[in-house]
């Protein structure tokens, strides 16, 4: 199953599309035709049969074909370098997380005007605020948001429970329920410490951002080395050397350390959901519980979607996906074909995966809560199909959702922050920092200064 948990191979590919499409001219406008060339990431066979059902039901209803091609996230990059120098991009690419938006916007590849313009049609005010946020650019916007992703500290309600323990909705919360309930049983904590992979990164972005840490200002000047920062590597680090199992810890790791029951507390994303809830065979839970409730990792556990630190306020992490409308397209077709799926499609389009596919337009001016409310009622699963109201209180389910509305990210809203991001990634100064702290090697101090001297050096090197 897909988890938009960045991969080395992806984001370094994503660093060598921003050079070579450098030295492209810029493509010239197509003529309009009877035909649209949709890019989806959601590539996996299922998924793509129910993107295929909605671009069917929109060739029904405006008579416009659609050539729907499924494209690996891996391999996004080099295909849409290859795409721009034979001018021959897509009309259309959806599933687009935002790395990728900025990957062709900033280098001309994204026809922001009828963006803007689908927007418009669709009214600002049914989108989420943080969406929106994270997919403009100097005013413009560069992608229509469909869906997204929160991220949570996801714990064992019942062994808090009997220690006594509050949510850990606080650092302090976090450190001292993982060192009471680490044990050589249970770990008290574990999450990305690993030096090569992105997820490491996505998850202390979260962890960072809830204590004020940002990773530039408003000037675009790198901060890594903020007290904020180096409060929240030291606390990081704390957990992943004290309280977590011994190896290199990536987003597989963690999952299934918490699901076999060896953790109380990890952090993931909603990806999470349905495996948790024993949905998927290939990725059940196997606590020793679990043999008589394949469910009981579900019900026995918490999320916290809201989280602060000493220095900070209370924030959400997440992210989000877009259609993305090309510098080449067919202008009117690929207007209405994106309206479609945020409006009659948009529903077929999040049962992909409704438990990575949280809506981020909830609904129309007439019906606010209308996607929302069908989003509710999608089955989700592989081998098992369940909705997740069934499985998991509205009140989760509701902070979920307000995750996706208000989540915070780095850079994207700071100049050059979102360049700087895609560079960072193909480089992974943090997680190495990270990967240091777990291993004793460095403390708080130590890891935010080789972290902010290294995104200095990236910084000066992409100009």
């Amino acid at each position: 199953m897909k988890r938009k948990f960045l991969t080395v191979a992806t984001v370094v590919a994503a660093g060598l599309v921003a050079a070579s499409l450098a030295s492209c001219s810029s493509p010239a406008s197509s003529g309009e035709g009877d035909t649209l060339t949709v890019w989806t990431l959601e590539e996996q066979a299922d998924r793509l049969a129910k993107a295929q059902t909605a671009a069917d039901a929109f060739t029904k209803a405006t008579g416009i074909k659609v050539d729907l091609v499924g494209v690996n996230e891996d391999q996004f990059p080099q295909l849409i370098t290859a795409a721009a120098a034979a001018g021959d991009l897509p009309d259309i690419v959806g599933a687009l997380p935002l790395a990728g938006v900025r990957t062709m916007s900033d280098n001309g590849l994204v026809n922001t005007d009828v963006t803007g313009k689908i927007l418009a049609d669709l009214d600002p005010s049914t989108f989420s605020a943080s969406a929106l946020a994270v997919t403009q650019d100097s005013g413009n916007q560069l992608a229509i948001p469909s869906d997204g992703f929160p991220l949570s500290v996801i714990y064992r309600k019942d062994l808090f429970a009997a220690a006594g323990l509050p949510a850990p909705t606080t650092y302090d919360d976090l450190l001292n329920a993982a060192e009471k309930l680490n044990s050589p049983e249970i770990a008290g904590f574990v999450a990305g410490d690993s030096a090569s992979t992105g997820y490491t990164q996505q998850i202390f972005e979260f962890f960072a951002l809830a204590n004020g840490c940002q990773l530039v200002d408003k000037s675009g000047a790198v901060t890594l080395d903020s007290p904020e920062c180096v409060t929240a590597f030291t606390d990081y680090g704390r957990l992943v050397h004290d309280y977590t199992v011994p190896g290199a810890i990536d987003s597989t790791a963690a999952k299934t350390n918490y699901m076999g029951g060896k953790a109380a507390i990890t952090m993931w994303a909603s990806f999470i959901l349905d495996e948790m809830a024993g949905l998927v065979a290939d990725a059940a839970p196997t606590c020793a519980e679990c043999t008589a409730d394949p469910q009981f990792i579900a019900k026995n556990s918490g999320f916290v979607t809201l989280l602060s630190g000493p220095d900070g306020k209370p924030v959400s992490g997440g992210d989000v996906t877009s259609w993305v409308v090309s510098a080449t397209a067919n202008e009117s077709a690929a207007s209405q074909f994106v309206e479609y799926f945020m409006n009659d499609g948009y529903e077929t389009w999040l049962s992909q995966a409704p438990e990575g596919k949280f809506p981020t337009r909830s609904g129309t001016v007439d019906d606010p809560q209308k996607f929302v409310d069908a989003w509710k009622g999608l089955e989700t699963g592989v081998d098992t199909k369940a909705k997740l109201s069934d499985i998991y209180s509205p009140e989760t389910l509701a902070d979920l959702q307000t995750a996706v509305n208000s989540f915070s990210r780095w850079g994207f809203q700071q100049p050059g922050g979102g360049a700087l991001m895609g560079a960072m990634l193909a480089e992974l100064p943090v997680p190495k920092a990270i990967a240091e702290l777990a291993a004793g090697s460095v403390d708080g101090q130590q890891a935010a200064a080789e972290v902010q001297a290294a995104v200095v050096s990236i910084k000066e090197s992409i100009g």
